[in-house]
């Protein structure tokens, strides 16, 4: 397995992005892992060495590059710790579905110059506030995206102008979201709004929810941690890409 560390140059700063290949030699297919909140850390190196394992050029960016350097975030404590949520906030705050996007078309620039990259459709996943960007991203560059993935992705369908939602029109990918039934930031009422603007779109898509999982289930360094939904989260992500990616 390849990591390497890199820089990607967009509009706003240089933005640091990890970028994990497999063993053997390429080309691969591409696709761009968006981060949860809780920042850049060892647990996404291994989310993101599993899926290139797979064979998969895999992009790891990190979309808090313009508050510049930052420490670490200890996820097990951080929904716990007053002093933690309190550094998360303005963390979250410095990006947004929109400004994400507009970094992408300098991610897709990056892979589009890697040797090791085949073809030109990519394939995106995101996870909490990656998840919104997962499909913004789907709907702002339609004919690169050929799949996006959203899991436990919270303000899907709002009344915010930025709502990943409002751009089912444009989206040609294939979409696939799976929330959790026990997620203030992904309620049933959400749910079945996201749906439905998919379907009248009609975007090819996979909406479900999975049952006794919480906001977060993926991510094996938190308390939401989900052994049997994270697995299921798996196998439903390779076999996404695995139809449209190669």
């Amino acid at each position: 397995m390849g990591q390497e560390t890199t820089s990607i140059r967009t509009k706003d700063g240089d933005c640091p992005a990890f970028v994990f290949t497999p063993e053997g030699v390429g080309p691969w297919p591409a696709v761009i892992f968006f981060m949860d909140g809780i920042a850049i850390r060892p647990t996404l190196f291994a989310m993101s060495a599993r899926l290139a394992a797979e064979g998969y050029v895999v992009l790891l960016p990190d979309l808090y590059y313009r508050l510049g350097p930052y420490e670490p975030l200890d996820a097990t404590t951080i929904f716990s710790s007053p002093e933690a949520l309190a550094k998360l906030g303005p963390m979250m705050a410095s990006t947004d579905n929109r400004r994400a996007a507009e970094d992408t078309a300098a991610y897709l620039a990056y892979l589009d110059a890697r040797a090791d990259v085949a073809g030109t459709k990519v394939g995106t996943t995101g996870y909490c506030m990656g998840g919104g960007i997962s499909l913004t991203v789907a709907g702002t560059y339609p004919d690169r995206i050929a799949a996006a993935a959203s899991f436990h992705g919270g303000n899907l369908a709002t009344d915010s102008a930025l709502s990943p939602h409002l751009l089912a029109p444009k989206m040609k990918g294939r979409i696939h979201v799976a929330g959790a039934d026990a997620d203030a930031f992904y309620p049933l009422d959400m749910h079945r709004r996201l749906k439905n603007a998919l379907t009248d779109a009609g975007v090819d898509h996979v909406c479900e929810i999975y049952p006794g999982a919480l906001h977060g289930w993926t991510m094996i360094d938190t308390p939401a941690y989900n052994e049997e939904a994270a697995e299921r989260h798996w196998r439903e992500l390779f076999a996404l890409f695995a139809a449209t990616l190669h």
